[in-house]
């Protein structure tokens, strides 16, 4: 019988692993050890037969593939093909608010003057990636685009306190024709600012009897009325020690067209004003067929310490006509008389000295910046005699 057995392995271990068990078998073996090896290899053999039953005969046949029509979808449009309806969607997290913006009202009759307060804001929607914004606020009447103010930048909040009030003049006949817009930016030195909202007011809504204080929603802002005049990128340096005072004239973009092909021929002019009074002036090369020139140009004027205060610097930007008169397409003024992003890139300059500061600055128009300059008549230096 123990014979019989040790055959049995035997032949299971040629046919499965290819020796001869019966080379090991030199000491009697016990007879359940050969049984327990017995079983093992059956229950190999058993799971090797199986493998091979499933892979050859689990594959079934592919499906044939249902065609489908546009009339088996329910839909008014093909447009349910590629895109679920809105209502089959897992709604994600609601878009957190604009914010809001705390104002007050008041007018006087008498004087017919509209005093507006902006007074703070409030859960600004982040715009930079450290999830904070650097938030101001433009204020103005539709009725006179042209006198726009802006109060001071605040720095990494969403919840800024401006405390800050401006006055309008505004006939009591057109008051009901006018529309108070506050904006609330996020400041960047070297791009566009981005607007985070904005309030709009119709003064007709409102009764302005009586002194209105109260907070608004924000609201994606609406197009801008004012006809878009240009950007333009400049630096500023001044070194007090030695009166020199550099602006770098380094690009424009987004000009207004102003020749029938679309295009226009721009230059830059830099004036110094002192003591509103024209005093020097230097200007760039022409730069043909363009509206977002690169110059890259240099300009240094001595401007001693103890003037500094009561120079501005006026940045103009031409189109170029050999045939007739040169047109301004806009115009920006900087210095202690400033108001916005001018004032503050003067300040910075006069605060990091030896430093240039570059900055994005929006065109004005130019005859609004004319009237905010209230230019006198040429400034007469005293002629040297020789």
């Amino acid at each position: 019988m123990l014979k019989h057995e040790e055959g049995v392995v035997n032949a299971l271990c040629v046919g499965l692993f290819g020796f001869n068990s019966s080379v090991y078998f030199i000491a009697p073996v016990p007879r359940w050890a050969l049984i327990a090896v017995a079983v093992a290899v059956a229950v190999l053999l058993l799971l090797f037969l199986i493998c091979i039953i499933r892979c050859c005969c689990g594959k079934k046949k592919p499906k044939k593939k249902e065609k489908v029509g546009l009339l088996t979808f329910s839909g008014s449009t093909t447009a349910s093909l590629v895109q679920p309806e809105l209502e089959d969607l897992e709604q994600g997290p609601e878009e957190t608010g604009r914010g809001r913006l705390q104002y007050s009202l008041e007018y006087n009759f008498r004087a017919q003057e509209l005093k507006v307060g902006v007074k703070q804001a409030a859960d600004l929607k982040a715009m930079d990636s450290g999830g904070t914004s650097d938030p101001y606020v433009i204020v103005y009447l539709t009725s006179d685009m042209r006198k726009k103010y802006e109060t001071k930048v605040y720095h990494k909040t969403l919840n800024p306190i401006f405390n800050e009030s401006f006055s309008f003049q505004v006939p009591q006949t057109e008051v009901s024709e006018a529309t108070l817009v506050m904006q609330i930016f996020d400041f960047n030195r070297f791009a566009k600012h981005d607007i985070i909202g904005e309030v709009r007011l119709p003064l007709a809504s409102v009764s302005l009897q009586h002194i209105i204080e109260q907070w608004s929603d924000l609201v994606v802002a609406s197009k801008v009325e004012q006809e878009w005049l240009g950007e333009i990128c400049f630096s500023l340096r001044y070194v007090p020690s030695t009166g020199k005072l550099t602006v770098l004239i380094l690009e424009a973009k987004k000009l207004k067209r102003m020749d029938s092909h679309g295009l226009s021929d721009p230059f830059v002019k830099v004036h110094l004003i002192l003591n509103k009074k024209k005093w020097k002036k230097k200007k760039t090369s022409v730069k043909k067929n363009t509206l977002s020139p690169y110059f890259n140009e240099a300009f240094v004027f001595e401007v001693p310490f103890n003037q500094i205060q009561n120079v501005d610097v006026v940045i103009s930007v031409w189109d170029y006509d050999k045939m007739t008169k040169n047109e301004p397409i806009g115009k920006l003024f900087l210095g202690c008389r400033a108001t916005g992003n001018q004032l503050r890139h003067w300040s910075d300059m006069l605060s990091n000295p030896r430093r240039p500061l570059a900055q994005w600055h929006s065109l004005q128009p130019p005859d609004v910046v004319d009237k905010a300059l209230g230019l006198k008549s040429h400034l007469k230096l005293p002629l040297t005699t020789r």
